[in-house]
């Protein structure tokens, strides 16, 4: 039983993220069809476009001009924050809610297809920290 609670859990996460993104007016990015993201060229798209924020080890950045969190965290674990809210964060900014280092800035030179790439990135050194 536990096991469907959790995909009934996940499900309903996906919804609300869905209808808030509908009810926000917002389209949810996709990538190119048939695009199979690559952890490696995320990695050199996340140090190019992510890392001033998120740190160069994704354990965030507290000091100096530009802040972040870690992505090295539970909160961001896929079944908290999905690839779509990576998606959308980079279309559309992002208001702080779980951090204090104020809201993130769209990014609007970082494609879709970069932003798959920099998830597979961040999801595979997650699961190498043991964030599932």
């Amino acid at each position: 039983m536990p096991e469907n609670y959790g995909k009934l859990f996940c499900g309903i996460l996906l919804a609300a993220l869905s209808l808030t993104a509908q009810s926000q007016g917002w389209q949810v990015p996709q990538p190119s069809a048939g695009l199979m993201p690559n952890p490696a060229s995320g990695k050199k798209l996340f140090l190019q476009h992510c890392a001033a924020c998120h740190g160069a080890d994704l354990m965030g950045v507290e000091s100096g001009e530009k802040k972040g969190p870690p992505l090295l965290h539970k909160i961001y674990e896929p079944s908290h924050h999905g690839d779509a809210a990576f998606q959308l964060a980079v279309k559309n900014g992002v208001r702080a809610h779980h951090w204090p280092y104020g809201d993130m800035a769209p990014v609007p030179q970082v494609t879709p297809d970069d932003v798959a790439h920099i998830t597979a990135y961040v999801r595979a050194e997650q699961r190498k920290a043991g964030i599932r």
